[in-house]
């Protein structure tokens, strides 16, 4: 990719992945709190402030390398910090706290599908073009970012989740994976295995959108 397509895809792409990864983690947060657990609240972390949620990595390098290589668009933010002990039924609650960051990408993927058909339904305004190229990276990123997160490897949400559906024992065993938990998810990303998991999910989501959406 040249650097002037570059630039511009930076421009459509710069809105949809900030609100994306932004809204997943104070959506954490969020319920966090609801359950008892101020953690996030008291370090200003349910906030749509994408700067208190930017990780350099996963947040700016890792979206533009996979936008300038063609890959599969999807990054991370910097975690909302979880108690998960104070919260009024830590194992129950574990549940629902981690299910709220792919929840709002799922909405999200929704919204921005909404925004695409109201485009696509005035093709001779002056923003139908900009707002679909912007609108598909906003179904794409929110799509990843929910079905990536769905995967049941601590520390992402799905790991979470399983741990609290798990019994207490195999949820112990597979809590040990999250200090490594990061560490497999890069390698798998710079390998075609991440892709190899991804691609038939999201083509259930993006089939999902289609029929809703008519897209």
């Amino acid at each position: 990719m040249q650097l002037d397509q570059l630039i511009q895809t930076i421009a459509i792409a710069a809105i949809p992945i900030l609100f994306a990864i932004t809204l997943h983690e104070a959506a954490h947060g969020y319920v966090a709190r609801y359950f008892g657990d101020m953690t996030a609240y008291q370090q200003g972390r349910i906030s749509l402030n994408p700067l208190r949620h930017i990780d350099p990595f996963g947040t700016i390098i890792l979206p533009l390398l996979s936008l300038a290589l063609g890959g599969i668009l999807f990054g991370w933010a910097k975690p909302v910090p979880v108690n998960f002990a104070a919260l009024h039924n830590p194992k129950k609650n574990m549940l629902w706290v981690a299910l709220a960051g792919p929840a709002s990408n799922l909405l999200m993927a929704f919204a921005w599908a909404l925004f695409y058909k109201l485009a696509q339904m005035n093709p001779e305004s002056y923003f139908a073009t900009p707002l679909m190229e912007m609108s598909q990276v906003g179904i794409n990123i929110n799509a990843v970012l929910m079905v990536l997160n769905l995967l049941p490897l601590p520390p992402l949400d799905g790991g979470r989740v399983a741990v609290s559906l798990l019994p207490p024992r195999q949820a112990f065993q597979l809590a040990r994976i999250e200090p490594y938990g990061m560490f497999i998810l890069i390698f798998l990303a710079f390998t075609s295995i991440l892709g190899w998991i991804l691609t038939p999910l999201l083509g259930v989501v993006y089939k999902i959108l289609s029929l809703l959406f008519g897209i």
